[in-house]
């Protein structure tokens, strides 16, 4: 996927921001894992990372595949002073190079309209998924009132922005995730939280 970095990053950091603070409060609530190992999936500048390390006590290592996007994140990394507990790693969400059952939490906001094969995606999730470990992967934006300020910023800038966000966030789509995860052979629910949704797959306990 092409993308301008920088100007993504700029819409990140100006426009989505509030949302990031909710979002992680709904990883927070919906999963429940504050500590243990945890994995940000397409991290970009590392803002959801950030907002969820400020509330847990986790240990996140922010994935991407752009070294741009890298830098960005570990400049964000060290000016929060989370240089002991965040990290990033480079590579594609289809080929993580982390051990068997490894991770106790895999969250992602935005990330998996974009992965080329969703299936091997998700197999290789729950791959790295530890004992009782578990997902929150979706898409929102973290409040009714957070969602219709960045739709009122985000039209100025692109005017299809709701269209684009209806069709990753209506029925249709749904159905499409669930058609891949059964695929996938994985145990999994779609969660629909305030203004978004989170895919749960969750390992059992040993």
């Amino acid at each position: 996927m092409k993308m301008d970095v920088l100007e993504f990053d700029q819409v990140a950091r100006e426009i989505f921001a509030p949302a990031y603070i909710a979002i992680a409060k709904q990883i927070l609530d919906e999963t429940g894992v504050t500590k243990g190992k945890a994995l940000d999936l397409g991290a970009g500048g590392g803002y959801l990372s950030l907002a969820l390390a400020r509330i847990t006590d986790l240990d996140i290592i922010l994935l991407d595949q752009l070294p741009k996007m890298q830098e960005i994140a570990q400049k964000n990394i060290v000016d929060a002073g989370l240089e002991k507990r965040l990290s990033t790693l480079k590579a594609d969400v289809q080929e993580i190079p982390l051990d068997d059952e490894s991770v106790d939490l895999v969250f992602s906001r935005g990330s998996v309209f974009f992965w080329e094969d969703q299936v091997r995606a998700f197999r290789e999730i729950y791959r790295v998924l530890a004992p009782s470990g578990m997902t929150f992967i979706g898409g929102g934006f973290g409040s009714a009132a957070l969602k219709k300020q960045i739709d009122e910023k985000m039209m100025a800038r692109q005017k299809d922005w709701l269209d684009v966000t209806g069709e990753r966030m209506n029925v249709n789509t749904m159905a499409k995730f669930q058609a891949v995860l059964e695929k996938a052979g994985v145990p999994y629910e779609i969660r629909q939280v305030e203004a978004g949704f989170g895919i749960m797959i969750r390992r059992a306990p040993v």
